[in-house]
């Protein structure tokens, strides 16, 4: 069982990503805030445009090159701290992780993301889940990005597992998640919101094996699939 991180373990939050890099501005540029925060932010608007027409992968330090901006420990730690409030964990997931191991099942994590892994893993540890997943892959490590089917192989080899017929992936995203993972050969269950920005979304034709409402209602699913197995 592979799990999309943003969206889907931890709950989708609507808020200002402009503000995400204002906050960094301010730090490395207190008397150029709005020229350094737009540079961050069309940056950001060219690292995720990649990630979604090429599935070219990027990292933090790549969106700040791009920018022209310096790496900055004292705005990093401000940006960090932006995105703590934003970052917690569903409350459902503690005891799914328990219920799908005490079926043996493996559970992983795939997360398009340009942040360190170090980041996720503090977010895990913080949240104390960290000790149910058995791998995790971040595409800040790797050279593509969902929907691309090396991030899914490298997922299921992060959790010892080479038939995708024996995984399924669960996300947010039709396009990232649902058509990655459909196309590899995985099932696939989608939790739907109507949040995600116009300009992150894109059209595909592609059916999920199940929608969810709830991480809570994974189960029912997982269940009746090990039954037909």
């Amino acid at each position: 069982m592979i799990f999309d991180w943003g969206g889907t373990l931890t709950p989708w939050h609507t808020l200002d990503l402009t503000e995400e890099w204002r906050v960094y501005a301010r730090v490395v540029a207190p008397d150029d805030v709005d020229n350094v925060a737009a540079a961050l932010i069309s940056a950001g608007d060219e690292v995720w445009a990649a990630a979604r027409v090429h599935q070219r992968s990027a990292t933090l330090d790549d969106l700040l090159a791009t920018a022209g901006v310096p790496y900055d420990v004292a705005a990093i730690r401000a940006l960090r701290d932006f995105w703590e409030p934003h970052t917690y964990t569903d409350p459902d997931v503690p005891e799914l992780l328990r219920q799908l191991r005490r079926r043996d099942i493996r559970v992983g994590v795939l997360s398009n993301t340009i942040w360190p892994r170090e980041w996720h893993e503090d977010v895990f540890i913080r949240d104390q889940v960290l000790d149910l997943l058995d791998g995790a892959v971040y595409t800040s490590e790797i050279a593509h990005t969902k929907p691309h089917p090396e991030a899914f192989r490298s997922a299921m080899a992060a959790v010892d597992v080479t038939d995708p017929a024996r995984c399924v992936f669960v996300g947010d995203r039709p396009y990232d998640d649902i058509s990655g993972a459909r196309a590899i050969g995985m099932r696939a269950v989608l939790i739907p919101h109507s949040e995600i920005p116009i300009g992150q979304q894109v059209p595909v034709d592609v059916a999920p094996d199940a929608v969810i409402d709830r991480l809570a209602d994974l189960l029912a699913h997982v269940d009746v699939w090990r039954e037909a197995a």
